[in-house]
């Protein structure tokens, strides 16, 4: 029974959460628009929570997804003004994550930093960063191109309702092609069962011939990399780049992880878990704000919710023992 609980309490959570708005908000909540609505409210998170995946399977995490999302945003943002053309300046955001996230990873890998001082720190540095190139303005106007802006408004046309076509977002569709990208790689490659052997035992992985600072450190690239094209998701779909944008991304990317994770037989980080922490959150926001609720109230949700999902995986090891 108590294994149940714990493999299912996510899938039970959303239907409870599902249920509650379904019957507090009968007439726009369970409709086919609204559902789309919260995909792509989620998608930036989404993309953020699936690479983070990739270092929480070896038992890591990385506290600067957030700082590194605003980062990439000001990064985009200032290329354009400058003149730069979008493809050229994605490469350039999508970089300065690649290298925050390698910067990350060599701190961790081959410094010995724990994950947490070490993320914590640049953190700090990625936020200064964003800061201080933007001189602390918000990047907005004729300063984005319509290309950029338009592609986080666009979408496929799917069918008509109340005179209004629904179309599939364009947001949507690249979170859950990073979600199959994620998925093949941790599933599917010798490099995933690897990050997983780390995650179990990292000395009885290196003594198995295992190289575990190289992968920890392309891991924590692969992160860095996930976070910058959150922020530039999150930059297009706000039409503006602020260097404190992505603040809230982090937390929340955790706390689906963590969602994820109870959902596991080993309690081990899958990224189709985490799939469903990410839904789950986006619900809960999504409901919330048509309730009016203060958006405080979301912050403490969140919290209570990283609070019981760690609480829950912790108890259920112990009773493994």
């Amino acid at each position: 029974m108590a294994r149940a609980i714990r493999r299912y309490g996510t899938l039970i959570g959303i239907t409870a959460v599902v249920l509650f708005f379904w019957i507090s908000l009968p007439d726009t909540f369970m409709t086919a628009r609204n559902w789309l609505n919260i995909s792509q409210q989620v998608s930036m998170l989404a993309v953020i929570a699936f690479t983070m995946t990739i270092v929480m399977v070896m038992g890591d995490f990385d506290l600067s997804v957030g700082s590194m999302a605003s980062l990439a945003g000001i990064v985009a943002a200032l290329a354009f003004k400058s003149g730069v053309p979008v493809p050229a300046a994605l490469v350039l955001a999508l970089g300065a994550g690649l290298i925050g996230g390698l910067l990350n990873g060599m701190l961790v890998s081959y410094i010995g930093i724990l994950p947490f001082v070490a993320t914590l720190g640049t953190l700090t540095i990625f936020s200064g960063l964003a800061f201080l190139i933007s001189d602390g303005k918000t990047i907005f106007g004729a300063d984005i191109p319509a290309g950029f802006s338009g592609f986080a408004r666009g979408g496929i046309p799917l069918f008509e309702a109340g005179g209004q076509m629904v179309s599939l977002p364009y947001l949507t569709l690249a979170a859950l092609v990073v979600l199959f990208l994620v998925w093949v790689l941790l599933e599917h490659t010798v490099y995933g069962r690897r990050l997983y052997a780390i995650g179990g035992n990292a000395e009885a992985a290196r003594l198995a011939g295992v190289r575990v600072r190289i992968l920890r450190f392309s891991a924590f690239g692969l992160t860095g990399l996930g976070a910058a094209a959150g922020g530039l998701m999150y930059a297009a779909r706000v039409a503006s780049a602020n260097p404190t944008q992505g603040s809230g991304l982090m937390l929340s990317a955790i706390a689906a992880v963590f969602l994820g994770m109870t959902m596991s037989e080993e309690g081990e980080p899958r990224v189709l878990a985490t799939f469903f922490g990410v839904l789950i959150l986006g619900v809960l926001d999504n409901g919330l704000t048509q309730m009016s609720v203060d958006s405080y109230v979301r912050e403490i949700l969140i919290g209570t919710i990283i609070v019981l999902a760690v609480a829950s995986s912790s108890l259920s090891k112990l009773s493994q023992r």
